[in-house]
């Protein structure tokens, strides 16, 4: 699989994985830890995560948790925007990934200073996603995904799980390599159109993704898989999740997305030693 990205005109590495922090900037994310709806507390989350080894903070402004409330545009760019100037301003060698489905807001969310857009619609959501970002010139997370936060849990019909999710990702990639989107990272989309059962299905196969020749993202920090499994909550989710981060780096995984950023490091440290 690719292991660099061309952020900012420079290029990441990513033999060794990466971490990403998640900076819920909503009043209502599934993990109450994550949220950080007031600029003062996404500035203090933003420094605590780049200190601890974050190579990626990811600001979302619309919660993506199933049947959770859709708002307009004008307030998700209302939450988003600010804190993306502060937090770019104030950690200027921060690479920030804005968490939207709309073009509109990874448009703004870019001129304000993020320099990574993270779709989890995968472009489903919005017709002028795709074109959006090959105008910006930044890297895309092109996450599978059906229907939109509130129809999603219904779409998890599959003729065959991994397969049918590589190939709607596979035609993706045909449409945003056609525009000259040259910086493509992967996400299998965990939790989204997908029951628990095929979650770990999915995860299973994760060596799969690897036809694609993207980086892969993965996105299961503190996710129903894990506490519905065992049977906790979110709160209690930490360990199961770094648990299956590691299983992730084993079968590919080259950025992880978490909540818990100091774990996440800790685990691809040593896992770094192991794979030399």
């Amino acid at each position: 699989m690719k292991k660099t990205l061309n952020i900012n005109q420079k290029l990441i590495d990513l033999s060794v994985p990466k971490v990403m922090g998640i900076l819920n900037v909503t009043p209502d994310s599934f993990y109450a830890g994550s949220r950080v709806p007031k600029i003062e507390d996404s500035l203090r989350q933003a420094e605590a995560m780049i200190t601890a080894g974050a190579a990626f903070l990811d600001i979302g402004g619309y919660s993506t948790r199933p049947n959770a409330d859709d708002i307009p545009e004008s307030e998700e760019l209302a939450r988003v925007v600010p804190v993306i100037s502060q937090i770019t301003k104030y950690f200027p060698k921060a690479i920030v990934s804005i968490d939207t489905f709309r073009a509109s807001v990874a448009r703004q969310a870019v001129e304000a200073g993020a320099a990574v857009v993270n779709d989890i619609s995968g472009g489903n959501l919005d017709p002028k996603m795709f074109e959006t970002v090959a105008t910006l010139g930044v890297p895309y997370v092109l996450m599978h995904s059906r229907g939109n936060p509130q129809t999603m849990t219904t779409l998890n019909n599959y003729n065959n799980l991994t397969v049918d999710v590589i190939f709607e990702l596979q035609q993706k990639i045909a449409q945003l390599r056609a525009m000259s989107v040259k910086d493509i990272i992967i996400d299998p989309g965990f939790g989204f159109a997908k029951n628990v059962s095929q979650n770990f299905e999915l995860f299973k196969n994760l060596e799969s993704f690897k036809i694609l020749d993207c980086p892969l993202l993965i996105g299961i920090s503190r996710k129903s898989m894990i506490w519905r499994t065992l049977n906790i909550k979110a709160d209690d989710a930490l360990n199961g999740t770094t648990a299956l981060n590691i299983l992730a780096l084993n079968k590919g995984a080259q950025i992880l997305r978490v909540h818990d950023v100091k774990e996440a490091v800790e685990v691809v440290k040593l896992w770094s030693v192991l794979d030399t």
